[in-house]
């Protein structure tokens, strides 16, 4: 297939090319750019320039592809409630393009979309419309899109990680070197599911492959990780103190990170492994935060 691929160039995209390449696809990659094209013609792939800011820009990329892999994303996570609805945009200019055709369309959201709210991990068959999550923009724009005939399906993501990025605990690094002190909140019992970037591309060619309309994956390897134990790893990385924190000196502490700090976001992956046969092989993410460079900004 030829597959234009948004946030070709990023973490998760760049990992996803040589993937798809392998696989015998083409590839169409989504540039901010020239020099970004340029890595991505060195890469294998063409190149298309656009931004998450000009949606009708990158819809055009896609016009003439045969699927497309949506996983550019704006992370500056102080301004999530905007970048969420900024995505909502662009899934939605993507898929107008799809219209009329069983062309697959992958998008990207979060496993905490799939929370069934009773304590149990969250679920690829949980889809609740008004959840809280404000990535559940991304998932309204696809269900419309779904609505309307296109072929959609949806890859949710945990934190992923190797030994350079992982997810949200990459500012939260930088949070720690910047206060001094690596913070939990309360016992630090709440937990992130995590799943390598290695792991997480191939996930995503084999759902692009399965074309399902309407079926959510998480691309989990672990259900979760204790927030104490990435604190004290961190912490040895970077030489700091460990500090517990109440629920009020977090907010003070963390600010914009505070929601993020004490939520509990483990998630199952078992629908997604009986479907694909997708099997995880990659470092844990408190063996790549153990293997990193503490010396080398992350964020």
């Amino acid at each position: 297939m030829r597959v234009f691929l948004t946030g070709a160039t990023g973490f998760i995209g760049s990992h996803i090319l040589p993937e798809l390449l392998a696989a015998g696809h083409e590839v169409i990659g989504n540039a901010r750019s020239r020099a970004g094209a340029d890595a991505l013609a060195a890469a294998g792939a063409s190149a298309h320039l656009g931004t998450l800011e000009d949606p009708a820009g990158l819809a055009e990329g896609a016009r003439n592809a045969d699927a497309v892999i949506h996983t550019a994303f704006d992370h500056d996570f102080s301004n999530f409630v905007a970048n969420c609805e900024k995505d909502r945009r662009v899934i939605a200019a993507l898929g107008s393009v799809l219209k009329g055709s069983d062309r697959p369309m992958l998008i990207t959201s979060g496993v905490g979309i799939g929370d069934p709210r009773n304590g149990q991990p969250a679920r690829e068959d949980v889809f609740d419309a008004h959840h809280f999550n404000p990535r559940i923009a991304s998932e309204q724009a696809g269900q419309a899109l779904l609505e309307d005939g296109v072929n959609l399906s949806v890859v949710r993501l945990p934190q992923v990680h190797d030994t350079v990025k992982q997810g949200l605990i990459s500012p939260y690094i930088e949070m720690a070197r910047a206060k001094g002190t690596v913070a939990y909140v309360g016992e630090g019992a709440n937990r992130w599911s995590a799943g390598h970037v290695l792991d997480v591309a191939k996930l995503y060619v084999l759902a692009l492959e399965r074309a399902e309309a309407g079926a959510r994956y998480h691309a989990v390897a672990e259900e979760g990780v204790a927030a104490r134990d990435i604190a004290e790893t961190v912490a040895a990385g970077l030489r700091l103190p460990v500090v517990s924190l109440s629920k009020d000196e977090a907010a003070a502490h963390f600010g914009w990170f505070a929601m993020f700090a004490s939520a509990d976001i483990v998630a199952s992956s078992a629908i997604t492994r009986e479907k694909l046969g997708w099997l995880p092989t990659g470092p844990s993410l408190l063996d790549d935060l153990r293997q990193m460079d503490y010396t080398a900004r992350t964020a």
